[in-house]
């Protein structure tokens, strides 16, 4: 599957004025990488007929619209094995994520060493090694192939393609290897996900990995519940879209008793023009122009979905992001909106949360330290509960500069520290880590006054 690679790229030096200068950072050393150790899930506060539908969407059609002719699983009990030269977090992460697959999707899936056959294989490589196949692709995961050898030996063979599917038998996942901690975690679950279950993404969902808008890094507890479903013992691989709707809301009834009791909600409204207008905004080629032509389109166009629907609060944020560079008070004006839809929806804290970040440099550039910091502790715990290191980074590294600009320099340097550490899992790459804390460092009216201080 593609991955819209929508990294965490705040451009705050845009939002600072045309006089600031970037001061030095005298002293820094990085601290110990800090990651993840407890995952906190949160049930899907959905009705179980909205969820029918959504698995009905997910499960038999594919991102380009095409129709999958038959549901289909990995039936058995399922194994994984990491072949080739693993980042060191890889392991970890790996592990952390089959527990929760056993224990929340209730699946029986193990690991297996590399020299053993296995069901799944994770393949990772370098970058580059991958964007040579797939250049829009961060990972993708093949179904009915065991290895990257055999994936190119066989990339034209019907039984590898989802549209064709019919069966799964096995699974290879191929990812970077020379990228953060984060990214590679989040490729996992990705594609984990997606090879075990649903193999659809869709812009709408608002808690979910399965949705190519990237603002969740791991599996939720919507996706937990999505692959339940499709590993109950009331499914088999086989079964057409008509099997499967018969039985999804006694399925759902049975392990999801919180969402009541109820059919299939109506079809959702398709978006196929804005869908395209959203992909053109935040597609890593193109100008500049024209992604931001398409973002202003893309609010346009999903406005018809309703003045609360994701999409809309989506299509603002992209156009935030586009507006940046050019016109920044623009860009503020499209967050502030994406934020009061966000904040309108039960689903949406995560997403609120990114919107913060934005807002919250531009009140730090404006010297309103009081503003940003409220604005980010407002936002800590979900960041923290979603296990978004990247985020999370920005965030205590905004916080730290306005205590500093509040004159309390003792708590900000903690702050700061514990921003670096979270960066080193986020971003991997410490001269990357040490970039961010500078371009945050650049916005900081303290950069100004340095700068305009006589020599």
């Amino acid at each position: 599957m593609t991955r819209l690679l929508f990294a965490l790229v705040v451009l705050l030096a845009a939002c600072s004025s045309p006089q600031t200068t970037r001061r030095e950072q005298p002293g820094i050393s990085l601290p110990p990488m800090k990651t993840f150790a407890g995952t906190s899930v949160r049930p899907p506060a959905y009705s179980n007929a909205r969820l029918a539908r959504d698995y009905i969407d997910l499960t038999f059609t594919l991102e380009n619209g095409d129709s999958i002719p038959v549901f289909t699983r990995l039936e058995g009990p399922i194994t994984v094995r990491v072949i080739g030269d693993p980042p060191p977090t890889l392991s970890a992460d790996l592990d952390r994520l089959l527990f929760r697959l056993r224990t929340e999707a209730r699946i029986d899936i193990s690991r297996v060493s590399a020299a053993e056959p296995a069901t799944i294989t994770v393949e990772p490589m370098p970058r580059r090694q991958i964007q040579r196949i797939a250049p829009n692709a961060a990972c993708f995961v093949r179904p009915n192939v065991t290895s990257w050898a055999e994936y190119r030996a066989r990339r034209n063979d019907p039984t590898t393609f989802w549209n064709r599917l019919t069966e799964r038998r096995s699974l290879a996942i191929f990812l970077p290897s020379d990228v953060s901690p984060q990214e590679v975690r989040d490729c996992l679950h990705e594609e984990i996900a997606q090879g075990l279950g649903p193999v659809n993404d869709i812009y709408r969902l608002s808690t979910s990995v399965f949705n190519d808008d990237n603002f969740h890094a791991v599996l939720t507890g919507y996706d937990m519940l999505m692959l339940a479903v499709t590993y109950d013992p009331e499914l088999r691989t086989g079964m057409s879209r008509q099997q499967v709707a018969q039985r999804l809301p006694g399925i759902l009834a049975r392990i999801n008793p919180r969402g009541g009791h109820g059919d299939i909600d109506p079809p959702a409204i398709q978006m196929g023009a804005w869908r395209n207008a959203i992909a053109q905004a935040t597609s890593s080629r193109g100008a500049s122009p024209r992604k931001l032509a398409a973002a202003r389109r893309a609010v346009e166009l999903a406005a018809a979905a309703g003045p609360r629907d994701p999409r809309l609060a989506f299509s603002y944020y992209v156009l935030g992001r586009q507006s940046l560079e050019t016109s920044p008070n623009e860009a503020l004006q499209a967050f502030l909106t994406a934020g009061m839809i966000y904040q309108s929806r039960p689903d949406s804290a995560l997403q609120e949360a990114h919107v913060a970040l934005q807002v919250a440099a531009f009140q730090l550039s404006a010297g309103r330290a009081a503003v940003a910091r409220q604005l980010i502790d407002q936002n800590l715990a979900t960041v923290r509960r979603a296990e978004h290191a990247s985020l999370l980074s920005l965030m205590l590294l905004v916080k730290a500069e306005a205590l500093e600009l509040q004159g309390r320099a003792d708590e900000a340097r903690g702050i700061h520290r514990e921003g670096l550490a979270w960066g080193r899992y986020g971003f991997g790459n410490g001269e990357e880590v040490l970039r961010r804390a500078d371009e945050i460092l650049a916005i900081s009216p303290r950069s100004r006054i340095a700068a305009e201080a006589p020599a």
